[in-house]
C-alpha cells in the first residue's frame, strides 16, 4: 500500500513524554516470572543503538516505497493517541523505559502485524488495523503486547543464550590463544525487527500488556476478542504475527485468569 504525500523521516519521529506511575500494589496486576540473568550478558545499551539503527532503516526503506504513514494520517494519530496513554505506565516494568525515545509508525502493508523494538520503537502495518477492524481496546492490547516484549527485555535475553552457549563453545580456542571471547558477545547480530520469541515469552507478554492497557484506561477483555479475530481472519493458519504464539485457547484461558487482577485498575482508570 502506498500513502499519496511524500514527507521525511525526521518529521515522523514521536518523542513522547513519559512519566512515572504510581507503585503497583501487591494485590494488583499480573505475576510473571524474573528475568534470567543470560541478559546480563548482552548490555542493554548495546541492543538499544541496534534497534535504533535497524528501525530507522525500515523506516527510511518505507518512506522511499511510500508505505510509510505521514503524520497526519488519521490512522497514524490513533496509534500515537494510544501510546501516549500506554507509555507512562511502561517504567514500573523497566527502569530504563524513563529515557527512552519512543517512537510509533504506521507502514502500510496487507501484513497482519506489528512490532516494539527494544528501546520503544513501535511499527504497525495498515493490515492489521484494516483485515481485523480493530477498536482502540484492541489495539491497545497488541501494543501493550509488543511493548511487553521490549520492556521484559526478551530479545535481550534471547542473545544472552545465544552469547553463552557460542562462550561455551569457544573457551577452549580462547585459551589456546585462538580468540578474543569479547568478540563472541560483540559479533552476535539479530534482525530485531523480524525476531521469534518463545511461547513462554508470548504468554508472559500478553498478560503484561493486557495489564498494560488496563492501567490506561482499555478494557483488558478485548484481548480474548482480539485473539478470536485473529483465528477466524485466518481460518485456523496463524498469520505471522502469531507463529510462535501459544494456541488460541490456551492464552485466551490465561487471560481469562488474569482478568480479576486487572479488571480493577481497568475500572480505576476509567474514572480518573
Amino acid at each position: 500500500m502506498k500513502f499519496a504525500a511524500s514527507w521525511t523521516l525526521a518529521g515522523l519521529a514521536a518523542v513522547l513524554l513519559i512519566t512515572t506511575p504510581p507503585a503497583i500494589a501487591q494485590n494488583e496486576g499480573v505475576q510473571v516470572g524474573r528475568n534470567s540473568g543470560f541478559t546480563k550478558l548482552v548490555p542493554a545499551e548495546d541492543i538499544e543503538q541496534a534497534s535504533r539503527q535497524q528501525y530507522a532503516k525500515m523506516m527510511q526503506e518505507a518512506a522511499a516505497q511510500k508505505a510509510l504513514a505521514p503524520p497526519g494520517h488519521p490512522q497514524l494519530q490513533r496509534l500515537r493517541g494510544i501510546a501516549q496513554r500506554i507509555i507512562p505506565h511502561a517504567v514500573a516494568w523497566n527502569p530504563r523505559a524513563k529515557s527512552w525515545q519512543w517512537e510509533v509508525n504506521l507502514i502500510g502493508s496487507k501484513q497482519i502485524n506489528a512490532f516494539c523494538m527494544p528501546g520503544g520503537k513501535i511499527a504497525f502495518y495498515t493490515g492489521i488495523l484494516e483485515q481485523l477492524q480493530l477498536t482502540d481496546d484492541e489495539v491497545a492490547m497488541i501494543m501493550g503486547h509488543e511493548m511487553a516484549h521490549a520492556l521484559r527485555e526478551h530479545a535481550r535475553e534471547r542473545m544472552g543464550k545465544s552469547a553463552a552457549t557460542n562462550i561455551g563453545a569457544s573457551l577452549l580456542s580462547q585459551l589456546l590463544g585462538l580468540g578474543d571471547l569479547g568478540q563472541t558477545v560483540a559479533s552476535l547480530g539479530v534482525d530485531l525487527i523480524n525476531l521469534r520469541f518463545g511461547r513462554e515469552d508470548e504468554s508472559e507478554a500478553d498478560l503484561v500488556g493486557m495489564e498494560l492497557g488496563a492501567r490506561a484506561g482499555f478494557d483488558p477483555r478485548a484481548g480474548i476478542t482480539l485473539w478470536q479475530k485473529m483465528a477466524a481472519a485466518n481460518k485456523g493458519a496463524p498469520p505471522q504475527w502469531l507463529s510462535t504464539h501459544p494456541a488460541g485457547a490456551t492464552r485466551i484461558a490465561d487471560m481469562q485468569r488474569n482478568l480479576p487482577r486487572v479488571l480493577p485498575l481497568y475500572e480505576r482508570a476509567r474514572k480518573s
